[in-house]
């Protein structure tokens, strides 16, 4: 378990300091935010001078409305909170502790309104534009897929050329299901009803017939890595579409093989490993600016920590990848 109350580098005493902008304050009045050492990698030492230096903001937004098979996707955002404590801070891919780059604020989980999923998409829409707004970098904690229809919306307003990088063990370009629009299954249809003109999905092993005439007919904006595929993938030729854009990631953990994630509504064979999605994120993270990102889908079982600690360790790579920059050994 990561030691968080000693402090061993040099570096570790240094704090993250910035005046705040009227933005950034008028989040911090919106919104309720837990203790620091009760959010999101549970630091115990002041290493923030206040939570509105903190350039990450975590929303857990567990929305379970739509989910067809598993349940228990509203637990997943405290689980992966709690898990995130046990994480080691430092990382010897960028030789520090990234968090110290860029800080974290993680916000109290907010009052779902269960009225309708298209309530609570706009609710989540709200959220993510006031954390844009004071210019934060949103990482959203699932629930289900469903809620990237509702936090993609301030950034394509925002980002005109803005591209999504997907994985996922589902393409999720069903014109709803069940008779629901916003379906969990219909996530990157919704996200595509926008302009967007590039979607990048990667380790998707299941699609319906009833998708493939909307990914024909858009041949153009989506690529599909599938996961059959893996054994041949040029992780720098998938995401060379992403150069000098901004991109939004958006990660269903079921995109992992099913012998290392259990804890999700639909685990699937033949999926992703730890360092295929790994490095995907990390070439992409070379040529493109991450402007936000969601992890959506752990539905923890009990005892079954491995999980929980999984996605927790992915959150924290996709931040570090995102916003920090490797120290020299």
């Amino acid at each position: 378990m990561a030691n968080k109350k000693k402090l061993s580098l040099k570096t570790s005493k240094k704090t993250l300091s910035s005046k705040a902008t009227k933005p950034q304050k008028k989040l911090f009045n919106l919104f309720d935010f837990v203790a620091q050492k009760n959010g999101f990698l549970g630091i115990e030492e002041p290493y923030l001078n206040s939570p509105e230096d903190a350039k990450v903001v975590v929303v857990p937004f567990g929305l379970e409305k739509s989910v067809s098979y598993g349940g228990g996707t509203k637990n997943g955002p405290q689980a992966i909170i709690k898990a995130s404590r046990q994480a080691e801070l430092f990382d010897e891919e960028f030789w520090c502790e990234p968090f110290r780059q860029y800080g974290v604020a993680t916000m109290k989980a907010p009052k779902i309104d269960y009225n309708s999923v298209a309530k609570s998409l706009d609710q989540l829409e709200a959220i993510t534009k006031a954390v844009i707004d004071a210019d934060k970098f949103p990482l959203i904690l699932g629930g289900e897929h469903s809620i990237t229809a509702g936090s993609i919306r301030p950034f394509v307003k925002k980002y005109p050329d803005l591209a999504i990088l997907h994985f996922d063990a589902h393409a999720d370009l069903r014109d709803g299901y069940d008779g629901e629009h916003f379906s969990h299954a219909s996530a990157l249809r919704r996200v595509m009803d926008h302009p967007i003109s590039t979607l990048i999905s990667c380790g998707i092993r299941n699609i319906s017939a009833s998708e493939i005439p909307f990914l024909e007919n858009n041949s153009k904006r989506i690529t599909i890595h599938f996961a059959k595929d893996k054994h041949e993938w040029d992780y720098k030729r998938i995401v060379a579409p992403l150069k000098g854009r901004n991109v939004f990631l958006t990660f269903d953990i079921d995109g992992f093989d099913s012998g290392i994630m259990q804890a999700t509504g639909t685990p699937e064979p033949g999926g992703l490993l730890w360092y295929d999605a790994i490095n995907i994120i990390k070439e992409a993270s070379k040529i493109c600016n991450f402007v936000g990102a969601d992890v959506v889908e752990l539905a923890p079982v009990k005892g079954l920590h491995s999980c929980d600690f999984l996605t927790a360790k992915l959150c924290y790579k996709i931040l570090s990848f995102a916003l920090a920059k490797p120290q020299k050994i």
